[in-house]
């Protein structure tokens, strides 16, 4: 985490409000989802944890949540993207079908020098991740590959620093 979170992205910056790609589009994760979000990744445990990024990381819980549980995460990522801590968005399929999530986070604590900083980019390093349920694990490399586009192109992160398991 970094020390001053509201540091992670500029305050000036207008936080996109999604993405769409061939065959999925991303809107901010919340409590609206909680339903179909606990479904998605409930069915696809083993996959989502063999997913680069995942791996390691003690997420997806292999024994599953309550919705009542999943709902308090769902509640949290909502806070972190509202005070622009960090973004989460759900992977969405047709109207509303929850198919994954990406989630966007400082990755750590930086302390560099004010001179190490690019003019109009922010010099935290990102954390990015993202699964699909094992379903639609054919959409996994195009949404590594759109995210990575949007983030280079939408995202005030500087080129270098963010850390997306690649496909």
């Amino acid at each position: 985490m970094i020390e001053n979170q509201r540091d992670f992205v500029p305050d000036a910056f207008d936080v996109p409000g999604g993405l769409t790609g061939d065959g999925f589009r991303l809107e901010p994760l919340g409590p609206a989802h909680n339903v179909r979000d606990l479904a998605a990744w409930s069915a696809s445990i083993a996959h989502i944890r063999a997913t680069p990024g995942f791996s390691g990381q003690g997420w997806p819980p292999i024994g599953g949540m309550t919705e009542a549980e999943n709902l308090v995460d769902l509640e949290r990522h909502a806070k972190d993207f509202a005070g622009r801590r960090g973004f989460t968005y759900s992977v969405l399929e047709g109207a509303d079908e929850v198919i994954g999530c990406v989630y966007l986070y400082p990755a750590r604590q930086e302390h560099e020098h004010e001179h190490d900083r690019v003019p109009g980019r922010e010099s935290v390093r990102v954390r990015v991740s993202s699964w699909v349920r094992a379903d639609r694990a054919y959409l996994d490399a195009p949404l590594h590959r759109a995210v990575s586009q949007w983030l280079a192109e939408a995202w005030p992160f500087e080129p270098g620093r963010v850390d997306y398991a690649p496909r």
